[in-house]
């Protein structure tokens, strides 16, 4: 039914990658045994991504694991204040990360399927979205562990 993409595989160890659902699909990756973690707000994600598609795809197709992190996401409120309300991207950058602090993530997310792991969440540039300030959070709070691979 499928053909599984053969992808070049470039081992990248100590890195987390970040990418956009309008990136997608990705036909190379860095690593075939990738994990993409999906980082966005439920309510946010493109019909697509409702159901068990990514999952499947991913899978499938690219014989990556996929893992919904809702962790890593924002909350409504804080995601609702910039989006909807346009607020200030300070505002959510400090909201964000505080709210990552109160949840602990740095202890809840295991370092393993962060590493070469690829964050996904629906913002094209990484210049104001959250998986470049999750990505930024963990490397400071693990001691500059990883280097970040934008994927755009």
């Amino acid at each position: 039914m499928f053909n599984r993409i053969e992808m070049n595989v470039i081992h990248m160890p100590g890195k987390i990658h970040i990418i956009s659902y309008q990136m997608l699909p990705v036909p190379t990756l860095p690593n075939a045994t990738l994990t993409l973690l999906e980082t966005a707000f439920t309510d946010r994600l493109p019909g697509f991504a409702k159901s068990n598609d990514l999952r499947f795809f991913f899978r499938e197709i690219c014989n990556m694991d996929y893992i919904h992190v809702p962790e890593l996401a924002p909350t409504k409120e804080i995601l609702d204040a910039f989006k909807k309300n346009k607020g200030d991207w300070r505002v959510y950058e400090s909201d964000f990360l505080r709210l990552l602090t109160m949840r602990g993530v740095e202890n809840s997310v295991s370092r393993e399927i962060i590493e070469n792991g690829c964050l996904l969440c629906s913002e094209h540039q990484p210049d104001f979205c959250h998986r470049r300030l999750v990505s930024e959070y963990l490397n400071e709070k693990w001691c500059a562990a990883f280097q970040i691979n934008h994927l755009y």
